[in-house]
Protein backbone atom coordinates (compact mmCIF):
# COMPACT_ATOMS: atom_id res chain seq x y z
CA UNK A 1 0.00 0.00 0.00
CA UNK A 2 1.31 3.30 -0.99
CA UNK A 3 0.90 5.80 1.91
CA UNK A 4 0.76 9.02 -0.23
CA UNK A 5 -2.06 11.30 1.17
CA UNK A 6 -2.50 12.81 4.33
CA UNK A 7 -5.35 14.10 6.40
CA UNK A 8 -7.20 16.89 4.45
CA UNK A 9 -6.27 15.61 0.97
CA UNK A 10 -9.70 15.84 -1.39
CA UNK A 11 -10.74 14.43 -4.33
CA UNK A 12 -13.80 15.43 -6.53
CA UNK A 13 -16.50 13.76 -8.36
CA UNK A 14 -19.35 15.46 -10.57
CA UNK A 15 -22.20 13.26 -12.02
CA UNK A 16 -25.63 15.00 -13.36
CA UNK A 17 -28.57 13.15 -11.60
CA UNK A 18 -30.35 10.72 -14.28
CA UNK A 19 -33.45 9.22 -14.42
CA UNK A 20 -32.03 5.76 -13.63
CA UNK A 21 -31.13 7.47 -10.27
CA UNK A 22 -34.37 8.67 -8.89
CA UNK A 23 -35.79 6.50 -5.96
CA UNK A 24 -37.60 3.33 -7.34
CA UNK A 25 -38.67 0.49 -5.29
CA UNK A 26 -40.12 -2.72 -7.52
CA UNK A 27 -40.32 -0.59 -10.21
CA UNK A 28 -42.16 1.80 -9.04
CA UNK A 29 -41.01 5.57 -8.42
CA UNK A 30 -41.49 6.98 -4.98
CA UNK A 31 -40.17 10.19 -5.43
CA UNK A 32 -38.63 12.02 -8.87
CA UNK A 33 -35.28 13.01 -7.12
CA UNK A 34 -31.72 11.42 -6.48
CA UNK A 35 -32.25 8.20 -4.31
CA UNK A 36 -30.04 7.67 -0.82
CA UNK A 37 -28.90 4.56 -2.78
CA UNK A 38 -27.61 5.96 -5.94
CA UNK A 39 -26.08 9.01 -4.09
CA UNK A 40 -24.02 6.61 -1.94
CA UNK A 41 -22.70 4.99 -5.16
CA UNK A 42 -21.05 7.86 -6.27
CA UNK A 43 -19.84 8.89 -2.82
CA UNK A 44 -18.11 5.32 -2.94
CA UNK A 45 -16.41 6.24 -5.94
CA UNK A 46 -15.49 9.45 -4.89
CA UNK A 47 -13.78 7.92 -2.11
CA UNK A 48 -12.45 5.25 -3.91
CA UNK A 49 -10.23 7.57 -6.27
CA UNK A 50 -7.91 7.97 -3.38
CA UNK A 51 -7.78 3.60 -3.07
CA UNK A 52 -7.14 3.11 -6.92
CA UNK A 53 -3.94 5.22 -6.53
CA UNK A 54 -2.64 3.95 -2.79
CA UNK A 55 -2.93 -0.01 -3.90
CA UNK A 56 -0.45 -1.53 -4.89
CA UNK A 57 -0.95 -4.10 -8.14
CA UNK A 58 -1.55 -6.98 -5.74
CA UNK A 59 -4.06 -5.27 -3.72
CA UNK A 60 -7.85 -3.97 -3.84
CA UNK A 61 -9.72 -1.97 -1.36
CA UNK A 62 -13.14 -3.42 0.38
CA UNK A 63 -15.76 -0.97 1.90
CA UNK A 64 -16.73 -1.16 5.54
CA UNK A 65 -18.60 1.81 6.02
CA UNK A 66 -20.67 4.29 5.01
CA UNK A 67 -22.62 6.98 6.46
CA UNK A 68 -25.30 9.25 4.39
CA UNK A 69 -27.00 12.05 5.84
CA UNK A 70 -29.21 13.05 3.10
CA UNK A 71 -30.47 16.48 3.60
CA UNK A 72 -31.34 17.90 0.66
CA UNK A 73 -33.07 16.70 -2.98
CA UNK A 74 -31.48 16.45 -5.95
CA UNK A 75 -33.32 16.60 -9.33
CA UNK A 76 -33.14 14.69 -12.68
CA UNK A 77 -30.69 17.02 -14.62
CA UNK A 78 -28.98 18.88 -11.86
CA UNK A 79 -25.17 18.44 -11.84
CA UNK A 80 -24.26 16.64 -8.18
CA UNK A 81 -21.01 17.95 -7.57
CA UNK A 82 -18.82 15.18 -4.01
CA UNK A 83 -15.96 16.35 -2.49
CA UNK A 84 -14.45 13.84 0.17
CA UNK A 85 -11.58 14.69 2.08
CA UNK A 86 -8.98 12.19 4.33
CA UNK A 87 -10.36 12.01 7.72
CA UNK A 88 -7.92 9.34 8.84
CA UNK A 89 -5.70 6.34 7.72
CA UNK A 90 -5.54 3.37 10.33
CA UNK A 91 -3.19 0.78 9.03
CA UNK A 92 -4.84 -0.46 5.98
CA UNK A 93 -8.05 2.35 6.82
CA UNK A 94 -8.80 5.14 4.57
CA UNK A 95 -11.89 6.95 6.25
CA UNK A 96 -13.06 9.95 4.59
CA UNK A 97 -15.53 12.61 4.93
CA UNK A 98 -17.37 14.32 2.28
CA UNK A 99 -19.98 16.32 1.08
CA UNK A 100 -22.44 16.35 -1.97
CA UNK A 101 -23.92 19.72 -3.12
CA UNK A 102 -25.76 21.05 -6.21
CA UNK A 103 -24.23 24.44 -6.53
CA UNK A 104 -24.80 25.86 -3.10
CA UNK A 105 -27.76 23.25 -1.69
CA UNK A 106 -25.85 20.86 0.30
CA UNK A 107 -26.88 17.76 -0.65
CA UNK A 108 -26.06 15.14 1.62
CA UNK A 109 -22.82 14.70 4.03
CA UNK A 110 -20.64 11.99 5.96
CA UNK A 111 -18.11 9.26 6.31
CA UNK A 112 -16.66 6.32 4.16
CA UNK A 113 -14.69 3.57 5.42
CA UNK A 114 -12.48 1.04 2.77
CA UNK A 115 -9.63 -1.06 3.69
CA UNK A 116 -6.95 -2.45 1.32
CA UNK A 117 -5.86 -5.96 1.46
CA UNK A 118 -4.02 -7.86 -0.86
CA UNK A 119 -6.48 -9.31 -3.67
CA UNK A 120 -5.34 -13.06 -2.30
CA UNK A 121 -7.18 -12.37 1.44
CA UNK A 122 -10.65 -10.63 -0.40
CA UNK A 123 -10.37 -13.53 -2.49
CA UNK A 124 -10.69 -15.74 0.30
CA UNK A 125 -13.47 -13.29 2.06
CA UNK A 126 -15.70 -13.75 -1.26
CA UNK A 127 -15.51 -17.42 -1.33
CA UNK A 128 -19.18 -18.80 -0.93
CA UNK A 129 -19.40 -21.09 2.72
CA UNK A 130 -20.02 -24.60 2.08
Amino acid sequence: MKNIFKIGDRKEYRRVVDPGDVATFHGKIVHPVCATFALARDIEWTSRLFVLQMCDDDEEGIGTMLTVNHKSPAFVGEEIYISARVHAINGHELICSYEASVDDRLIATGQTGQKIFKKEKIDKLFQRPK
